[in-house]
């Protein structure tokens, strides 16, 4: 008979990845011991946790409930196993945190490598998707998201602003010059952006006195994701309005230069989210503090 902590931990690997051979590959098991695990569980709790169906392993509503608790039973396991740790170096375990990709690839990775020195234990996973995803039944243990946030269930910490700009490309300017006020704004192109909720963003905004101004501009291109945005403004298709993190590489190999600088939209939030739980596990919360720190500096400083 296995111990309940390792049979919860199989049944949550199946659960997290919707398949016994996957959580058997990541647990590093033999397929035969998850299923058995699962019988065994599903035997003693007399319900039936999953749904098998020859394409994907579902959980089945009992097995919803199942694993929201088993998540809080095992990071109240995982606090006592690590309650008199004098050591953060000693943290073991993986983070699993899902960012947008300009993020993760200007200012989360190339700083990784200090952070996982210092916690030799630790193991990130990191997903980028240009979608909401859901924390509890994707198994994130947080995300990082920039913009404005409404998300039921989740706690939710403030953690920096992203400055934005205005870029355009050296190709853009040679064709229709240099735009150096407001009205000259009639004379140019913006990229127009579609959200995941269908709000099409279709005017150049900018602050001043604290007041937030649109001005409507015609465009020759929508884009519906950030690679595109930046490829479009890349391309000389039109005036971009982003964030600089974003930016970064292209701003300085001189594809991108920034325009109006008086004239910015005002600073995107960066929040952090994560399922509301009584105690965050010590993992998460050494990672979730270095995170908040690395983006107060590098964001405020750019």
């Amino acid at each position: 008979m296995i111990d309940s902590t390792e049979s919860l931990k199989r049944f949550m690997r199946v659960a997290e990845l919707g398949s016994f051979t996957k959580a058997a590959d990541s647990l590093g098991l033999p397929k035969a011991s998850v299923s058995q695990a699962i019988q065994q569980l599903e035997t003693r709790l007399q319900t039936q946790l999953f749904h098998r169906t020859t394409r994907k392993v579902q959980l089945t509503p009992d097995g919803q409930l199942f694993y929201e608790k088993s998540k809080d039973v095992l990071s109240e396991i995982e606090e006592l196993e690590t309650l008199f740790m004098r050591d953060d170096s000693q943290v073991s375990g993986i983070v699993r945190v899902n960012m947008s990709q300009p993020m993760a690839r200007h200012l989360v990775i190339p700083a990784l490598p200090a952070f996982l020195q210092r916690h030799p234990n630790l193991n990130i996973e990191i997903s980028s998707e240009d979608r909401k995803v859901d924390l509890v039944s994707e198994g994130y243990d947080c995300v990082v998201r920039t913009g404005e946030v409404e998300e039921s269930g989740m706690i939710m910490r403030k953690i920096g602003e992203m400055q934005q700009s205005n870029f355009v490309s050296p190709s853009y300017l040679a064709q229709y010059g240099t735009p150096k006020s407001i009205d000259d704004l009639q004379q140019h192109y913006l990229i127009h952006y579609q959200t995941s909720s269908n709000n099409r963003f279709d005017a150049f905004e900018y602050q001043l006195d604290g007041e937030l101004h649109r001005v409507k501009m015609p465009s020759r291109i929508c884009v519906n994701n950030t690679d595109a945005y930046r490829a479009a403004c890349a391309a000389g298709l039109g005036i971009m309005q982003a964030p600089k993190l974003g930016a970064m590489a292209m701003l300085t190999s001189g594809q991108l230069v920034e325009i109006l600088p008086s004239f910015t939209a005002p600073g995107m939030t960066v929040s952090l989210l994560f399922p509301h739980r009584r105690n965050l596990s010590k993992r998460v919360r050494i990672f979730m503090d270095w995170l908040s720190e690395l983006v107060q500096n590098q964001l405020m400083h750019h």
